[in-house]
């Protein structure tokens, strides 16, 4: 089975083609988070925490790629004196374009390539529009729990469907979305837009 970031490589230069000459692009983000916390205390450490079935070291690649995101909202990482366990997860579906014509193209088959929390597999058999028009669903997780109660203070959901394969950057930025207004965030469904890429110069 392939890594994780070779996978997340080849989806990089993947995604460089799609986007042409863009440096940047507005990745839009359906989040809906819950929160049992007011304020940030101090000091707010935390460690990772795995299910059984996210053992594989695609979980780690994983949890690298969350890590800025946490990082960015005030979290830090202390194996040895952890406040809260933090656990994410990670999925990518292909899925039909909604720009796609059902008709035109290669009718039923395709292939496409999912990442879950047992790993990478293959899927046949769904119908597929032009293959230049891959489209994909992304979701990401985070669940903080408080260690001293073993009681969940924070969870966390974001989703987006779209062309893009550069996942090196797109998971980075989902979970960014998903963490928005950590440790306060609004009640409901929201619509969360994240920038990726740099400026060109």
């Amino acid at each position: 089975m392939k890594s994780l970031l070779r996978l997340l490589g080849l989806c990089v230069a993947a995604g460089a083609l799609l986007a042409g000459c863009a440096s940047t692009y507005v990745l839009d983000n359906v989040v809906q988070s819950y929160s049992a916390l007011t304020a940030l205390p101090s000091p707010a450490t935390y460690r990772f925490e795995r299910l059984p079935l996210q053992q594989a070291p695609q979980q780690a690649q994983l949890e690298a790629l969350a890590d800025p995101a946490l990082h960015k909202a005030g979290l830090r990482r202390d194996d040895a004196n952890p406040r809260y366990s933090v656990q994410v997860s990670g999925r990518l579906q292909p899925m039909l374009s909604p720009w796609a014509d059902p008709w035109d193209g290669w009718g039923w088959g395709g292939w496409g390539v999912g990442y879950h929390h047992r790993g990478f597999g293959l899927g046949f058999g769904r119908p597929w529009g032009r293959m230049e028009s891959p489209w994909y669903h992304r979701e990401v997780g985070v669940v903080v729990r408080e260690l001293a109660g073993n009681r969940v203070v924070f969870e966390s959901h974001a989703t987006n469907d779209g062309p893009w394969l550069d996942n090196g950057a797109v998971f980075p930025a989902m979970f960014e979305a998903a963490l928005h207004g950590f440790p306060t965030p609004p009640a409901g469904p929201r619509r969360v837009d994240i920038q990726v890429g740099r400026p060109a110069p």
